[in-house]
């Protein structure tokens, strides 16, 4: 393989000594078990994230070349978690550092990380991010509460989720690609991604050599304020050994057997909007039309039912009402017309009372009357 590289690191303009590190595993052991980029941006304070990401590096690559078995994807997996029991072991949980590799072996790229440090693939006229952030916005990115430029400006931005050394066990994120010509590596610690745009990463990366676009990118995110440690390497791959029968098409980038691309992104879906900050509004804003929209169906069955109960209560008073006083209604002879019909009485006997010359004829006459007056 032909393979151009460079590397670079600066401590910023904010901070007074720099907690990223990086190493390059180049030596004869490369022909046979690949290239080798590792970049690690500490964490815990003063000296003990330069420590942190000290330790990350060097671990990582001793532990990688020391592994010479055919599995190299293993290898490297390994090597993190060596990387992770280590600075674990020296800080105790109060030290820890961000971990990102590439390894370019033979005909496929094997990207390794822990953390928010990121692995690009440039490849024709395109920028994917392969790595995948550990961290607090790009959580709220994949739940969809902010979008990627959101997240840039994000108060939470430095807020990651996973780092080597702070856990006694670690779990490693791993990713391989098919190599082509022409394709390059780009890795970085947040202090360029932050300030740098994919897009401009690209431009850089893709237009001037690996020494002078690390330059380059160093000098634009120190232009920006260069508020953190800046570290940032570039590998271009200027020829393969293993092109020829049974080799894969070196354009099959999205072979799903063999390739995991978490976070792919072109530049017609990027917007670029450097003035846009994240403000509390646009999560809430998404929200809420989704909330609100939760509720527009299950209101229906609400009314329908209290609207049922209402009835039956207004049918059970109307059937009490009828019952009441159906009885005085259909059947006015009955018990309930029995208090009417006593006022009415005196005025029925009052003519038998102005007959008092016959009373011998009474009891006929009134054994007549009796049943027709019921």
């Amino acid at each position: 393989m032909k393979l151009r590289h460079s590397a670079r690191t600066d401590v910023g303009k904010t901070r007074d000594h720099n907690e990223d590190n990086f190493g390059v595993g180049g030596d004869e052991r490369a022909a046979q078990l690949g290239e080798l980029l590792v970049v690690c941006d500490g964490m815990g304070g003063h000296a003990a994230g330069e420590v942190a990401s000290q330790i990350g590096v060097e671990t990582i690559l001793a532990n990688y070349y020391g592994d010479s078995s055919d599995d190299r994807q293993s290898a490297l997996e390994q090597a993190f978690e060596q990387a992770n029991s280590s600075i674990f072991a020296r800080g105790q949980g109060s030290m820890g550092t961000t971990g990102v590799a590439a390894l370019l072996h033979h005909d496929a790229l094997h990207i390794a990380n822990v953390g928010d440090s990121r692995a690009y693939l440039v490849r024709d006229g395109e920028i994917r991010q392969v790595s995948r952030d550990h961290s607090f916005v790009s959580d709220q990115v994949a739940a969809g509460l902010i979008t990627a430029d959101q997240a840039r400006f994000s108060p939470h931005r430095n807020v990651i989720t996973r780092a080597l050394g702070y856990q006694p066990d670690v779990t490693v994120d791993l990713f391989r690609l098919p190599l082509q010509v022409g394709d390059i590596v780009v890795l970085s610690s947040d202090g360029l991604h932050g300030l740098v745009t994919d897009a401009e990463i690209l431009q850089i990366a893709g237009e001037q050599p690996p020494e002078q676009a690390t330059q380059a990118l160093i000098d634009l995110a120190n232009s920006r304020g260069g508020t953190d440690n800046i570290t940032v390497m570039i590998a271009r791959v200027d020829g393969l050994e293993w092109y020829g029968e049974g080799a894969p098409a070196p354009d099959d980038l999205h072979d799903r057997t063999t390739i995991e691309l978490p976070a792919t992104e072109r530049l017609a879906a990027r917007a670029e909007a450097p003035t846009e900050r994240l403000e509390p509004q646009p999560a809430p804003a998404a929200a809420p039309p989704a909330a609100s929209a939760r509720p527009t169906r299950p209101p229906e069955p609400g009314l329908n039912w209290r609207g049922l109960v209402l009835a039956l209560a207004l049918l059970s008073v109307l059937i009490g009402i009828i019952l009441f006083y159906a009885p005085s209604v259909l059947a006015p002879g009955g018990a309930e017309s029995t208090p009417t019909a006593a006022p009415s009485a005196p005025a029925a006997t009052a003519a038998p009372p102005t007959l008092p010359p016959a009373p011998s004829v009474a009891p006929t006459s009134n054994a007549a009357i009796t049943p027709t007056a019921r």
